[in-house]
Parts: C-alpha cells; sequence; structure tokens
C-alpha cells in the first residue's frame, strides 16, 4: 500500500538515495520550488541503500547539482497537467537540464553509470500475441496510433492501450489496427501515441507518462524496425494525423490554475488511520501484516517563502500567457 516515492541527490561528486512512502503523487509539486527547495524537501526523507523498482516506484526524481541535470518521473494528470508542470520547472529550474525520465528507474541509474537494468528483473518486458486491437468501453483513448498506408495516406484510431503497449505486440498488431473499424474522434488529448510506417520500417513514439524499456531497442519483434522517439512532443504526430482525426487543443490555464491553488496545501498524514488498522485483528484473529514505512507520513521541508513567492510568479507569468492564446 502507498504511492512510493525514490529520491537521488548528487553534489560533490557523492550521491544519497532517499525514499517516501507516500509521495509519488507529489513529486512534481515537490519540484516546482526550485533545486534548492526540492533539495531540502528529498533530504528530509529517509536514507536508504537500495533501489526501488519499476513496479513498486511510482514517482522519483535525480537532481545532480554538479552537473545541473533534474531527471523525474511521475504520473501528475492529463496532458495539460504535464504540460504545465514541465512550463513551471523551465522557470524555477534556471540553467538546469530539466527532463522527464521517459525510462523510470532507467534513466536514473543510467545517468549514475550504473546502467539501465538494475532494478528490472531479466526479460521483464512482457509481450503478447496480438489478437485484436483495443477499443472497448472506455470513453478516452490512452493512446492514439496511426498508419501510413501503401498509397501514402494515414488513419489513425484511438487505442485503449498506454503507448508503449502498443508495441508489445510486435508489428503484427499494425494488420489488426489497419482492419478495425474507426473509433471516435478524440475530445481530450491523449497520453501518447504511436505512428507506424510499414514501408519505411519505422515507429515514432511520444508520451507524457513513463514508456519503461523505449531505450532498449530495438523492443522484442522490432529487429530491423527504427525507432523514432519524440519524448513528450506530440507535434509530429499531430502533423501527420488525417483532417478528420485531429488532436484536441486543451488549454493549459486550468492545469495551471490547479498548480497555483495547491500552493501550500500538505500532504495528507494517513499515518494515524493505518496505526488504528493495523491494530485492529485480521480475519479468524489473524495479524495484519503492514509495512512500517507505510506508518510514517510524507513530511516534506516547505519552501522559503522567497521560494514561493518566485513560484507563485513563475505561474503568474504563465497563467498570463496562456490566456492571450
Amino acid at each position: 500500500m502507498g504511492a512510493r516515492a525514490q529520491y537521488v541527490v548528487v553534489e560533490n561528486g557523492t550521491w544519497q538515495r532517499y525514499y517516501s512512502h507516500w509521495a509519488a503523487n507529489r513529486v512534481a509539486a515537490d519540484l516546482l520550488p526550485g533545486p534548492a527547495a526540492a533539495t531540502r524537501c528529498f533530504r528530509a526523507n529517509r536514507e536508504i541503500d537500495q533501489w526501488l523498482d519499476d513496479v513498486w516506484c511510482e514517482g522519483a526524481a535525480l537532481v545532480d547539482h554538479d552537473r545541473r541535470v533534474l531527471l523525474w518521473f511521475a504520473h501528475v494528470g492529463d496532458w495539460a497537467d504535464h504540460l504545465a508542470v514541465r512550463a513551471v520547472l523551465a522557470l524555477t529550474w534556471p540553467g538546469w537540464d530539466v527532463r522527464f525520465a521517459h525510462d523510470g528507474l532507467g534513466d536514473l541509474t543510467h545517468h549514475l553509470g550504473l546502467g539501465r537494468d538494475l532494478t528490472r528483473s531479466p526479460c521483464w518486458f512482457e509481450i503478447f500475441e496480438p489478437v485484436g486491437f483495443p477499443y472497448t468501453e472506455y470513453a478516452e483513448s490512452s493512446s492514439v496510433v496511426s498508419v501510413r498506408l501503401p498509397d501514402g495516406s494515414v488513419r489513425a484510431w484511438g487505442s485503449d492501450w498506454e503507448p508503449v503497449e502498443n508495441l508489445a505486440g510486435g508489428p503484427g498488431v499494425i494488420d489488426l489496427v489497419v482492419a478495425s473499424p474507426p473509433t471516435p474522434a478524440l475530445t481530450d488529448m491523449p497520453e501518447g501515441g504511436v505512428h507506424f510506417d510499414p514501408q519505411a520500417r519505422t515507429v515514432s513514439l511520444w508520451a507524457v507518462r513513463t514508456v519503461a524499456g523505449i531505450h532498449d531497442w530495438p523492443l522484442p519483434r522490432w529487429e530491423n524496425w527504427t525507432l523514432d522517439f519524440r519524448g513528450d512532443d506530440h507535434t509530429q504526430q499531430a502533423g501527420l494525423l488525417p483532417a478528420d482525426f485531429p488532436f484536441p487543443r486543451p488549454p493549459l490555464t486550468p492545469a495551471l490554475r490547479s498548480l497555483a491553488d495547491g500552493l501550500g496545501t500538505p500532504p495528507p498524514d494517513n499515518g494515524p488511520l493505518l496505526a488504528r488498522v493495523a491494530a485492529e485483528s485480521g480475519p479468524d484473529g489473524t495479524t495484519p501484516a503492514v509495512n512500517p514505512t507505510a506508518l510514517v507520513p510524507h513530511e516534506p521541508a516547505d519552501p522559503a517563502p522567497a521560494e514561493l513567492t518566485l513560484l507563485r510568479r513563475a505561474l503568474d507569468t504563465l497563467i498570463a500567457e496562456a490566456e492571450t492564446h
């Protein structure tokens, strides 16, 4: 239970790891006030000597003061929420190379020179035999799949799969996509997209969430195909989509205002609730097993007043710009 987060702070040639059981959904919020505030916040957590893995780690950040690099990942909401966070970080981390860690913990361990497989078991990337293309009961698509057909035209479909899951079935999924019926036009931006060009044997992918394994190309069954990984930039696929299947253009103002409204909001204290649950008897007198770290709430170090002032100024600037477009 919990939304586990891992932090790494690099400074003066050394690095330390820290852990919070509840903070994965606060990684972005703790980064917004800038490098000094984020570093204090992360160092206020428990130092550990091990790595989480990609299953249990739902958010992470690496703050490298020596090279002025920030790597981070967390699920912050939809497309607009992700872009709003990225826009704020660009202002509050001036002079830093700020990157979303699409490969999850693999990006963090790679940055430290430890490779990308340290937190993953062998053959961890799950593949399957595709039997159909996934558009089912969901109101909104998780991703968009587009295909360049032999006549040069492009068709597109909404997909219930996450962006990288569209690759787990290998190239065989392309025929299933092309044979599937049209899907409804998008009403909201998806979390990513994949474009297949069978004639050129290229795959283009973008996402505003982690796509773990994307740097291990070729993924299984994609040998002799070229990957064009676009990070979180959707514009290349947007330019390929047919006129009757465009990406929506949701405004960023609500997402930016939500960030501004959340400033200073403390994390929920789950400790007392879990302590009561742990004290109760389980079924037939059994004793429930509770991870001790689950009873320790996330208590970030508060940003200094000057840091909050700069953050509010950055948000005001971005909101004003968004309202003029």
